[in-house]
């Protein structure tokens, strides 16, 4: 018997969203069990020491926000510093700040004016004939930054990223991405930014640290799908919502990564956080040197560094990024509306909703599942004391 303990919930997956659902329904009475297929809580935010080094396993997690709820709430799992992403683009040798702002274009053109750089883009807006409203990723970035930056900041990187060309993206992809004419090469434009000292993985920890919870590692939910939907009155599930429709609709497209870790003799290696390759030749997207986020915390004599390389993907890898274009979309909607039918189980996360979300949106959507599950109110605020 699957439920032996006669749990109130099964999460699937221990990532942010299943661990803030357990934690908030066992402060309720509620008893859950949560099972995840990979060896280790935390989902993509997973950390580990090593040299005293906190290496992101899963890429840089930047945690910023304008939400001052959902930073109260995560400050009382952990102390956080006050990091903030400054990226250097390196384009076959040449290094240029990110995102773009004022040192980009007086880097790129010498310009040293925001009127001088805005004339200069709209001079290469126009000369590559953009009007109206922009129909693909290249035409917007065209538009945003001119043709110079796309071509050597965007174009590479972005279609390294996607797998496709920047004329087959869709336009709103590159809306992400902050346009500044101030010198500021803070990445982020969020009030609150920081990444907790030691790490994300304690700040999952702590939450399913309840009597209330039990914790599965090393189990996959489609190996007993029908037991568990059998036993379990309520369901929350994170994974990927086409696979537990087993592909009804067709299977959703997404984009996978890949990491290669060193561990090197050295003090510092490239003097950055991140660093992002953005030339078509180099296979790899960035190269983050983890000690730079802790301000240099951990051995002296040894950094660590991750390489990020893009990958398709397929079944058994990882799904990082949902491909947003219209075909996938349309097939997401169906998806959507075949969940409201599942009247005991509850779609979650990133994979779950087949959406980006941010590590901040990931905790208010949490906020917002758990505020209609418990009959909260709409007004309700979610206070750590």
């Amino acid at each position: 018997m699957l439920n032996n303990k006669k749990y109130d919930y099964l999460i699937v997956g221990a990532g942010p969203f299943g661990a803030i659902f357990a934690y908030e329904a066992a402060k309720r009475g509620k008893r859950s069990l949560v099972i995840e297929k990979r060896n280790h809580i935390a989902g993509n935010t997973y950390t580990h020491q090593e040299h005293g080094i906190t290496v992101h396993d899963y890429g840089a997690h930047i945690f910023h926000t304008d939400n001052k709820e959902v930073w109260d709430y995560i400050n009382h799992f952990a102390n956080f510093n006050n990091y903030q992403n400054q990226v250097i683009a390196n384009y076959k040798g040449e290094l240029f700040n990110l995102p773009f702002n004022m040192n980009t274009f007086y880097k790129m053109w010498g310009t040293k004016t925001p009127a001088e750089a805005a004339a200069k883009i709209e001079e290469q807006k126009k000369a590559a004939g953009i009007t109206g409203t922009p129909k693909s990723l290249e035409e917007q970035a065209i538009s945003l930054i001119g043709t110079d930056i796309y071509q050597k900041l965007i174009k590479g990187y972005t279609e390294k990223q996607w797998g496709r060309k920047a004329t087959e993206l869709p336009s709103f992809i590159i809306k992400r991405l902050p346009v500044r004419y101030i010198y500021d090469n803070n990445y982020f434009n969020h009030r609150y930014q920081g990444i907790p000292v030691g790490g994300y993985t304690q700040i999952f920890d702590k939450m399913l640290d309840n009597d209330l919870i039990d914790v599965q590692t090393n189990t996959d939910f489609f190996a007993n799908k029908d037991e568990y939907l059998k036993e379990f009155p309520r369901i929350l599930f994170t994974g990927m919502i086409d696979q537990y429709f087993d592909y009804k609709h067709g299977q959703l497209e997404y984009r996978s990564l890949e990491f290669k870790t060193e561990t090197l003799d050295e003090n510092n290696h490239q003097g950055n956080a991140v660093i992002n390759y953005t030339d078509a030749e180099t296979p790899y997207t960035r190269v983050m040197e983890w000690k730079h986020f802790e301000f240099g915390a951990g051995d002296e004599d040894k950094t660590i560094i991750t390489k990020e390389y893009p990958a398709d993907w397929k079944p058994g890898k990882e799904a990082y990024y949902p491909i947003n274009n219209a075909k996938n979309n349309d097939m997401a909607k169906k998806y959507s509306e075949e969940a409201k039918k599942v009247g005991n189980v509850i779609f979650g996360g990133r994979l779950g909703q087949y959406r980006y979300l941010d590590m901040d949106q990931t905790f208010h959507e949490a906020f917002e599942v758990i505020k209609k599950e418990f009959k909260l109110g709409s007004d309700f605020k979610f206070e750590e004391k």
